[in-house]
């Protein structure tokens, strides 16, 4: 019985004599492998595919419920009149509507008197062809806008994922040159990635508080709007293994 016990507690000692020289070995390895830390960036520039343009009916009345209809009314006009020039109803959505007195000027706060209500109804049009912005402009106009807050051109989904590949594939030659660089001043082999790490984003070309005025006709001049371009941008921290 005392034979098998010293037996199996001198296996036991090889056992463990084993498991320690492997994990000294494994922490030797990862000791031996040095590393390089690079950044790379990617820009594509593309043409913006889709427009956003916010609108808002003004109207005043010394009667809250008068300011209120003659909204509905020119508001229920620019619509139809957007929808007949090939707007569809899906592609508008109201953001805002308010009601708020307009006071006389006086010089107490506390004798202040109601001179009328004013009544806003701001309403967004996103367009997928970017070419009808200026058309829009002018059909929103003429029927009854009079003040447009902004314009915001933008790509579509499909389009920004497209470039922010072509980005990234950028960013990812850049780190590698990089990389490349600093190993052969080093004399050092470039063996493995360990680690890459990408952000990337890109920023709508934004045209606020473009001025629609009291227009109550169509202008005889469309209205000229150029989008610009959109800059697609990424970036990349890597981590190369080298010997």
């Amino acid at each position: 019985m005392m034979r098998k016990l010293n037996f199996f507690i001198i296996a036991l000692v090889f056992v463990t004599m084993a498991v320690i020289g492997c994990a000294a070995a494994a922490t030797t390895d990862t000791a031996n492998i040095n590393v390089i830390h690079v950044s790379g960036s990617g820009s594509v520039v593309g043409t913006p595919d889709r427009a956003q343009l916010t609108f808002a009916v003004e109207t005043e009345n010394a009667d809250v419920k008068t300011a209120q209809s003659d909204n509905a009314v020119q508001m229920t006009k620019v619509i139809d009149a957007l929808v007949a020039a090939g707007v569809p109803r899906e592609q508008m959505k109201t953001t805002g509507y308010s009601i708020y007195p307009v006071y006389q000027d006086s010089t107490g706060l506390l004798n202040q008197k109601i001179q009328t209500y004013r009544v806003t109804n701001t309403l967004q049009v996103t367009l997928k062809d970017v070419n009808q912005t200026g058309n829009v402009i002018d059909t929103a106009v003429s029927n009854g806008i009079n003040t447009a807050n902004s314009i915001q051109f933008m790509l579509s989904d499909e389009q920004a994922l497209a470039l922010r590949a072509e980005a990234l594939k950028k960013a990812v030659t850049s780190a590698r040159a990089d990389a490349d660089v600093v190993a052969a001043a080093l004399g050092v082999n470039i063996t493995g990635t360990q680690s890459a790490d990408i952000s990337q984003g890109y920023t709508p070309v934004v045209y606020d508080n473009y001025q629609a005025g009291a227009a109550t006709a169509k202008s005889v001049v469309p209205t000229p709007i150029q989008p610009g371009d959109v800059t697609v941008t990424a970036q990349v921290s890597i981590i190369y293994s080298v010997r």
